[in-house]
Formats: C-alpha cells, structure tokens, sequence
C-alpha cells in the first residue's frame, strides 16, 4: 500500500495479540519512514481517564515533516458513551493528515464507533480474529518467517501442541527457538528438544492420532493425560470410532462430501475424517467398537483401567495382517 493510500482511520480489532501488535507495528513502520516520528506519533491508553477533548485537538494536528500523523488509541473495548460520540462526531470528517488507529480486543459490529471506522474505507477494519486450533500450525509457520527461519508443519503443531495456542505465548517461544538453532530450519527434533511442554494435552490429539493410527505419538499423548481420565477418554474413543465407520461408509458409496452433515457437525470439525477412515477396513472399525464392551467393563471393574486403555489403544493402531472380508 503506498502513502497516497493510507486512510484517516483502521480500526485493528480480535483477540489474537500477536496480530494486532503485528499491525499496530507495520503502521509505526510507516510513521518512522519520515524520520520525524517522534513529532508524529501519539499513544493513548484509553482504559484509563481519556482526556478526549486532548485527544481530538491531536487528532487535528498537523504532522510536522511527515506526511501523516499517527494517532494510536489502544483499549477501545468499552468506552464511555461521552467518548466514544466524540471519536464518532470525528470519524465522520476526520482529518486527511492524520491517521486514527483505534485497537481493541473486541468490538460488536452494531456500535456506533465500528459503523464509524467502517464506513472510512473497505479497508478500515483489519480482523485480528484469533485462527481456530486447527489452523494455528499453518499460521505458526508463517510466524517463523518473520524471524528468519522455515518450519515445516509437523514441527509447528508440535509447537502448538507444547505451548498452547496463544499466538503472543508461540512468538515468543519461535524468537528463543530462532535464537539456539543455527540452521534455517525449526524443525521437529528442535521443538521436541528445546521447547518444554507448558500447555495441558487436549484429549483431541490423542483422537487424531489413533485416527491416523500413530501408535507412537498415540501412546505419548496418552501418557501426559490428566488422572483419571480413562472413562471419559474411552467414550471419546468410541465416537471417534464410530464417526469413522460412517465416514468409511459414506465414502465407499462416492459420497463422502455428506459427512459434516450427515454427523450434525461443521466441516472443519471432520475434514480429516475420510483420510483417516481409508487407513482402516470396515470389518476393523466394526470389529474395535465390539472390542470397545470388554473395554469398558475393564475400565470399571479393574484396578488398572490405565493399562486396559492403553492395550486397547495399541490395539486400534496396530495394523491387521488378516485379509480384507
């Protein structure tokens, strides 16, 4: 985006505080381009007592050897009404050499502030939005970029796994990680070397890598599951599997595209699914959810639900030698 094309107001809004750091610093960026940035540059905290009149007369300001003035107003969350019917009244014709950058974790679309900002410009609202789980690894390895490394996918959802999916928590950890690995790549070895697991394993994983049948990562998830949580991971289990059998069916049938709706759940929530089910013959989806009645009255009447789980769970990933019926 060249200078000429800078609107007066952005609002930067989402819960991800990587992203709006990541903003906020690309506009600071531009500012410091002029080298007169600390002429142009005013910050406020506006959770604090907003001296709102001192903030219009800045936003009035002209910038002084620059071609824009920056005027970053941060904590947008809930403003008094006072306040923000005066960052309105301004919206509304605001200044052309002054850039208003407002910052908050979240805004609902039917204020009257957001309509303001958005009527600016198409472009004037930058969704800070943080990314679902399952699409944080792909964002993490884009992350790496910025700090002069690559990182392949398996390495970042390891990342994401140890450290939780705070995308300010992950920074972090890829600036340490950037800092001790010498070579262009953050690979998987790296992250499983340097990186301690601060972020509670959610069972999911352990799902997913059953699905995939991962003996290996399988029984390592399990291992660092809560106590006592054999029950509830069993039952998961069980609708894990039987999800892939209608998934096996379904696709055997050319009509895989059904599944989401045919589960009653979202796309994204079952985008593995067929890949994983084609891993598996129908006779072995069936034949572990028969298994799944002898496990679970192991899990109730013994001492050592742990070890009943975990043969049951190698059991699932081992592959059968026996021919396909």
């Amino acid at each position: 985006m060249s200078k000429a094309e800078l609107l007066p107001a952005y609002l930067i809004v989402g819960a991800d505080e990587y992203k709006r750091s990541h903003a906020v610093s690309k506009m600071r960026a531009r500012l410091e381009e002029s080298g007169m940035a600390a002429f142009n540059l005013d910050e406020r905290d506006m959770t604090k007592d907003p001296a709102i009149d001192d903030i219009i007369a800045s936003l009035n300001t002209y910038p002084m050897g620059s071609e824009f003035r920056l005027v970053i107003l941060d904590g947008c969350d809930k403003l008094p009404k006072a306040v923000s019917e005066l960052l309105v009244e301004y919206l509304a014709s605001p200044a052309p050499t002054t850039v208003c950058l407002l910052v908050a974790n979240s805004l609902a679309k039917n204020t009257r502030l957001y309509k303001a900002v958005a009527k600016v410009g198409a472009k004037a609202v930058i969704d800070c939005a943080p990314k679902k789980a399952w699409e944080m690894p792909k964002q993490v390895v884009g992350m790496a970029r910025h700090h002069g490394k690559t990182m392949g996918l398996p390495a970042a959802e390891a990342l994401v796994s140890r450290a939780g999916e705070s995308s300010r928590m992950l920074d972090n950890e890829l600036v340490r990680l950037a800092q001790m690995v010498e070579g262009p790549e953050i690979t998987l070895a790296d992250v499983e070397r340097l990186v301690v697991r601060t972020a509670e394993v959610k069972p999911w994983d352990l799902l997913n890598a059953v699905s995939a049948r991962d003996m290996v990562r399988a029984l390592e998830l399990l291992s660092l599951q809560p106590e006592r949580s054999e029950i509830r991971l069993f039952s998961l289990l069980v609708t894990r599997l039987r999800e892939l059998i209608v998934a096996r069916s379904l696709d055997a049938r050319g009509a895989g595209s059904e599944l989401a709706h045919t589960l009653g759940v979202q796309s994204w929530q079952v985008k593995n699914h067929l890949a994983w089910s084609r891993t598996w013959r129908m006779d072995e989806l069936v034949g572990a959810l028969s298994d799944a009645v002898d496990v679970e009255a192991a899990l109730k009447g013994s001492k050592d639900s742990q070890l009943a789980l975990r043969l049951w769970i190698i059991s699932l990933c081992r592959r059968s030698t026996r021919p396909s019926r």
